[in-house]
């Protein structure tokens, strides 16, 4: 299988790089830069310090699409939009491993896959949607008495909050409880903010250093709490989960899946 990648000299991109070479049944197909960036011409091999693969990273993401059966995807939100349009013309798999995509972008990608498979996803890594399977249950078991807070922590540079985990987090914990998130979040809390509103589901963001992603789901009840937690020590989780979702949506019929579908977590 053919897979290749936009934004491959990024730091994700070469892990990406790395995996699908290092993946059985995987073919390298290549991969994009910006155009005006260093990277284009160069071996992406070598790019992602590898020996040479004999494959130039081109700026082109049509010619790209054109002749992978793949291709893996955490580039921009806007980048994102304009590569599912390219992914339903040319019936190439899209993973979408973007965060932060507004209510637009998102329709886009649903609409392209009418034409494709794109496996969409805010978190690839195997354990958060694990986690996520598991929010879900909890809060359907111990329904409206028990508050729900997310925290996140991610490095410095990470520019949306809170992330498209956490956020994927309080959705899971939504549907278990049978409401539509928008309903119930609380994002912004500071000075006197009254007494905490019964059903909300609460979220807190921290960013610093270099933290890869850490996520802790709070169930606060009386006398007791339950806390489940899951942190990312490796990005390289991310290209596993990826490249794996590249490889199940292969011969998939068009449509919109998620790492649920992937991992056959119902």
């Amino acid at each position: 299988m053919k897979i290749g990648v936009v934004g491959c000299a990024g730091r994700m991109g070469q892990m990406l790089v790395r995996r699908i070479v290092a993946t059985e049944g995987c073919e390298l197909a290549g991969g994009t830069e910006r155009p005006d960036g260093p990277a284009v011409g160069k071996d992406i091999g070598t790019l992602a310090g590898l020996d040479p693969v004999g494959i130039a990273v081109i700026d082109d993401p049509v010619q790209l699409f054109a002749h992978a059966d793949a291709v893996i995807d955490f580039s921009t939100p806007e980048a994102t939009e304009r590569h599912a349009a390219l992914a339903a013309q040319a019936r190439t798999v899209h993973v979408i491993g973007t965060t932060g995509l507004n209510p637009g972008q998102t329709e886009a990608v649903k609409r392209a896959s009418q034409y494709a498979p794109i496996v969409h996803a805010p978190n690839m890594s195997l354990g958060v949607n694990l986690l996520m399977v598991l929010v879900e249950q909890v809060a359907r078991t111990l329904g409206p008495d028990f508050d729900i807070e997310i925290l996140e922590m991610h490095h410095r540079h990470k520019v949306d909050a809170p992330s498209g985990t956490s956020l994927g987090l309080g959705r899971a914990a939504a549907a278990g409880r049978g409401v539509d998130l928008d309903a119930v979040s609380a994002r912004i809390r500071d000075g006197h903010t009254g007494p905490r509103n019964s059903g909300d589901i609460g979220f807190a963001v921290m960013r610093g250093g270099d933290v890869v992603g850490d996520h802790t789901v709070v169930f606060a009840g009386e006398g007791e709490r339950i806390e489940l937690s899951h942190r990312a020590n490796d990005r390289q989780i991310y290209a596993v989960g990826a490249v794996r979702a590249a490889l199940w949506a292969h011969g998939q019929h068009p449509g919109l899946y998620s790492m649920r579908d992937v991992l056959g977590l119902g």
